[in-house]
C-alpha cells in the first residue's frame, strides 16, 4: 500500500506574481526545468535512481516561490520527486534577468533584490525598456536561469537520495511544508551541496548561476519565507559561495569525488 510522504505545498503568505510582461516571454521555463531533471537523473549511481521517480522533476501550479520532496512509498519500492512551483520558476527567471540587466544599467541588479527582500515596499521589476530584451540581455539570462534550476534541482535531488527525506519527513508539520534544509546539521547540509553539485557539475550546470541567486539572498534586508527552499536560514551564504567556488574548482582538478 503506497504511503504519501507526509507533505504539502507550503502557501507563502504575502505571495507575490512574478509574471513577465505578456508581450515577453523567457526561453528558460518550466520544460526546462524538466529536461534538467532527467539529465541530472541519467548521471545519477543506479542506487540513487532507484528512490526516484524516473522523471524526476514535476511542477506545481502554484504563484508563490516553492520546491517540495514529494512521493509515495511501497514495502520494495520508493519513488520520490522534487516538485517546483512556477512561482519559483517566475522568480528564477527574474532574478537571472535582473542581473543581465545590471551589466548595461549598473545597480539595477541590488535595487531589484533589495525590493524583493522587502514585502511592505515590493514591485514587480520594471523591465520593460526594448534593451533591456536584446539578445546579448537574454543570452546572459537564460544561461543564470539554466544554472540556477541546474544546481537547485539536484541540491534537492540529493535530499532524497541520501536519506534526508526518510530522516525528517515526520518532523514537517501536517497540513503544510517546512522547508527541509531548516531541519538539516550543518554537516547534512554540507553533504548535500557536495552531492549535488558533483551531479550538476557532470551535467554542465556550473556555479555562477546558483552563487547569484545566493548573493540576491545575502542583499536582502530580510530574508522572505521562501528562501529557506534555497538554503537554511541558519546558512551564512558568504561562506557557502566560497564552497561552491572550491567544488568547481576541485571538479575541475579531478578531485571532487563521491
Amino acid at each position: 500500500m503506497k504511503t504519501p510522504i507526509p507533505v504539502t505545498w507550503l502557501i507563502l503568505i504575502a505571495a507575490h506574481s512574478f509574471a513577465a510582461s505578456p508581450e515577453h516571454v523567457y526561453p528558460s521555463n518550466v520544460g526546462t526545468a524538466l529536461e534538467f531533471g532527467s539529465v541530472l537523473y541519467g548521471d545519477l549511481n543506479p542506487q540513487f535512481q532507484k528512490q526516484l521517480y524516473p522523471q524526476p522533476v514535476c511542477m506545481g501550479p502554484v504563484d508563490s516561490p516553492a520546491i517540495t520532496l514529494i512521493g509515495n512509498d511501497t514495502e520494495n519500492t520508493m519513488s520520490r520527486q522534487v516538485c517546483i512551483s512556477a512561482g519559483f520558476i517566475d522568480l528564477l527567471n527574474h532574478v537571472a534577468h535582473a542581473k543581465a540587466i545590471d551589466r548595461i544599467q549598473p545597480g539595477f541588479f541590488r535595487q531589484y533584490v533589495r525590493a524583493l527582500g522587502d514585502p511592505t515596499a515590493f514591485k514587480s521589476p520594471d523591465i520593460d525598456e526594448p534593451r533591456f530584451w536584446k539578445d546579448d540581455v537574454m543570452n546572459d539570462q537564460a544561461s543564470y536561469f539554466n544554472q540556477m534550476i541546474g544546481a537547485i534541482t539536484a541540491i534537492n535531488l540529493s535530499h532524497i537520495y541520501l536519506g534526508q527525506v526518510n530522516k525528517y519527513s515526520g518532523r514537517m508539520p501536517a497540513g503544510r511544508l517546512a522547508p527541509i534544509n531548516d531541519l538539516l546539521t550543518p554537516a547534512e547540509w554540507e553533504a548535500s551541496v557536495k552531492e549535488g553539485m558533483l551531479n550538476a557539475f557532470n551535467c554542465g550546470s556550473m556555479t555562477e548561476g546558483i552563487k547569484i541567486l545566493i548573493e540576491a539572498i545575502d542583499m536582502m534586508p530580510t530574508r522572505p519565507a521562501w528562501t529557506a527552499f534555497v538554503v537554511p536560514n541558519h546558512a551564512d551564504v558568504k561562506k557557502l559561495n566560497k564552497q561552491l567556488t572550491r567544488l568547481e574548482v576541485l571538479f575541475f582538478q579531478g578531485r571532487l569525488k563521491d
